[in-house]
């Protein structure tokens, strides 16, 4: 393989990986400089000369003429006269000898050695421009076309055929993906995998949620509004805590919109997530309040240095505040970052209840703590749910909670 043949090869790959004319520049001088120092040794006394447009390539060595019989004959720089002369008769001692070095010189192992090298190391520029770019995207949502649907993830395709990948824990429970349809994601992370970048996406994190109230809202966008913080259930349900410092913007009916019309788009993109905003507030009671909505709380009590708080509400309330599967009160204690416990205030037909620990003879204390944990302190208060919903609410077995029913029940029929 000549010269010519080689560059053009190489500058065509090049071009189609999208490297720029002095990064290409750079690495065939790179290449040739390796392939002159297996050879000659050194390389400080050759220069290369690239003309990757017409494929041209030439290699100069230059030496110092000396003496025949000088101590410095041996030394990479220098050439003795005979061997001066035989290149060009007239040369004299102390004169320079530029002398060109064919690519056929190296050998042809050496020449398929460089060619490989070159292909090698567009491809490992290629990862790292890929890397760097995906790192800068870390936090944005890009859109993507599925070309795969695997068991533990999705491969997509962005706008210039490059792999990113959606993991299974990083997609919500309801989404279905279709070959060929559109997907958005916020950029997740890159991981090096084996050599090359593996570009995580997620549709799953608080950031993908943020990075939506963003394209959807345009005072979130310019910044008069400032969304303190985002927790999900993906899929399920999410609460957003926003504010803003224009006493002028309504920064909650700004983010839902004119009858929900900026944030049902958000919706369905979360598959039909359900979203609380809610207006965030350093009065931490009434921050505690609307992170607890739909519920009314009637009174609560802050206990700081245990990051715990305690909210007491009417009956009819208790179940809006936990939520379905516990949700409701799962999120409010993530927004404000206080554990919230849940406790019932007796109404006047309700003071023959009795409270839990009466029962402590028959029911183990774990089993009476973990109710308490969800805000059942008394018989009553257990045996209006039904025995499912405690079972998904709290870490009891069924047949424990069946027990536990039967149990209270004949507290009552007593």
């Amino acid at each position: 393989m000549d010269s010519g043949v080689l560059i053009e090869s190489f500058a065509e790959f090049a071009k189609s990986k999208n490297v720029d004319r002095p990064t290409m520049i750079r690495i065939l001088e790179d290449v040739f400089r390796t392939m002159i120092r297996k050879k000659y040794e050194v390389d400080d006394n050759f220069d290369i000369v690239i003309n990757a447009d017409k494929g041209d390539l030439e290699i100069w060595r230059f030496r110092e003429i000396v003496d025949d019989n000088s101590e410095d004959i041996w030394d990479y720089d220098k050439i003795c006269l005979t061997d001066a002369r035989k290149i060009e008769p007239d040369f004299e001692i102390g004169e320079e000898v530029a002398e060109e070095i064919k690519l056929v010189d190296f050998g042809r192992r050496a020449v398929m050695t460089a060619r490989q090298t070159l292909i090698q190391r567009i491809k490992d520029l290629e990862k790292d421009i890929l890397y760097q770019k995906y790192k800068d995207l870390v936090g944005e949502i890009i859109s993507t076309e599925v070309y795969q649907i695997l068991s533990r993830e999705v491969l997509l395709m962005d706008n210039e055929d490059n792999e990113l990948s959606i993991p299974r824990n990083e997609q919500i429970s309801k989404d279905r993906f279709r070959k060929g349809e559109s997907v958005r994601a916020i950029v997740d992370r890159v991981d090096m995998v084996n050599g090359s970048p593996k570009i995580i996406l997620s549709r799953t994190s608080g950031e993908f949620l943020e990075r939506l109230f963003e394209s959807e809202v345009p005072e979130v966008y310019d910044g008069l509004i400032t969304i303190k913080k985002v927790v999900r259930e993906p899929g399920e349900r999410a609460k957003v805590a926003v504010e803003s410092y224009d006493d002028r913007i309504d920064p909650v009916g700004a983010c839902v919109g004119m009858k929900g019309s900026r944030i049902h788009s958000i919706v369905r993109e979360l598959q039909n997530e359900n979203i609380d905003v809610i207006n965030f507030t350093d009065n931490m009671e009434l921050y505690i309040a609307r992170a607890l909505s739909p519920a009314k709380i009637s009174t609560m009590k802050i206990l700081e240095e245990e990051g715990r708080v305690s909210v007491y509400l009417k009956p009819d309330q208790v179940s809006l505040a936990i939520g379905k599967g516990g949700q409701n009160i799962k999120l409010a204690s993530k927004l404000v970052g206080l554990e919230i416990d849940v406790f019932r205030e007796l109404s006047e037909y309700e003071e023959e209840d009795v409270d839990l620990d009466e029962f402590a003879d028959e029911i183990d204390g774990w089993i009476i703590d973990e109710l308490k944990r969800i805000g059942l302190d008394t018989a009553k208060s257990v045996i209006t749910l039904e025995p499912a919903d405690i079972v998904k609410r709290t870490d009891l077995e069924e047949e424990t909670v069946k027990a536990l029913f039967e149990i209270l029940n004949k507290e009552f029929e007593k």
